[in-house]
């Protein structure tokens, strides 16, 4: 079975290309982020045309998450038990950020992070608090085959981004979200991508930063061990990055060694 995890910054603008992207790349499920429209606004009718059955979650033109699957899902949920919400005026909004579901008995999560903006922007706290909840739920979910998949907003290493130096004092390398991004791990997860695939998953649209190489590497799939044993290989499909309005990442694509009903369809590849 091929997962993919992709933050397609607005889907209705690049409707065609993710799908055809899906085609081309015998994705069986694409945990979206950034979809940008409400749950009612969602090309459903595209992703059905080529097979895809959709679980979408969105509020309105901000955030928003989504699965694409074309094999069965079960169990779907909308938002993190505990979820904590932001509060830009008024009461806390539990924003459209998070969504499972389970395909072929494997547990998946799509996951859209809080950017956390600035140090000192109550944006930051929000994000901490949010990781907390996540991390928090993942020793409760150990034991199973479980894929956290998303745009997760930190580089944990100095690798993560083109250059450390140009960080100084901003977001998605601070020592607390760094630690957050730890306390997964310490909950028992696997980046599950990085020793098979280096590289960067995001280019910022300003400053020419798909052109220079300056990217960062914010998108990942964690995984439980009983996940991470069933990976075959994974790979960052960079060049999505290229071409007429892309998407500011790129997809991240997991293959699990996993049969399906839909294995005696696929192409012959020599």
């Amino acid at each position: 079975m091929r997962i993919a995890t992709w933050n397609v910054n607005s889907v209705r603008a690049r409707t065609a290309r993710i799908v055809d992207w899906l085609e081309r790349s015998d994705v069986d499920v694409l945990a979206m982020q950034e979809i940008k429209c409400k749950t009612e606004q969602f090309p459903y009718e595209a992703f059905e045309a080529a097979g895809y059955e959709v679980q979408a979650h969105g509020h309105n033109q901000w955030n928003g998450v989504a699965i694409a699957s074309r094999l069965p899902m079960t169990d779907v949920v909308r938002d993190l038990p505990g979820q904590p919400g932001y509060a830009n005026t008024g009461d806390p909004v539990v924003e459209a950020r998070a969504m499972g579901a389970t395909v072929e008995g494997v547990r998946l999560w799509s996951l859209y992070v809080p950017n956390g903006r600035e140090l000192e922007h109550a944006h930051y706290g929000y994000k901490l608090d949010w990781l907390r909840v996540l991390a928090d739920l993942t020793a409760t979910w150990r034991g199973q085959p479980l894929a956290l998949m998303g745009d997760f907003n930190i580089a944990p290493l100095d690798e993560d981004v083109w250059d450390i130096a140009a960080f100084d004092g901003a977001t998605h390398v601070s020592p607390p979200e760094r630690a957050a991004f730890q306390a997964l791990l310490d909950a028992g997860l696997v980046d599950v991508v990085r020793d098979r695939a280096p590289g960067f998953t995001y280019w910022d649209y300003k400053a020419g930063r798909w052109n220079k190489g300056e990217g960062m590497r914010i998108d990942f799939v964690l995984g439980t061990p009983e996940l991470a044993d069933l990976v075959a290989k994974a790979s960052i499909d960079r060049m999505e990055r290229s071409g007429d309005a892309p998407s500011d990442h790129v997809p991240v694509i997991v293959d699990l060694d996993l049969d399906t009903e839909l294995d005696d369809d696929r192409p012959m590849i020599f």
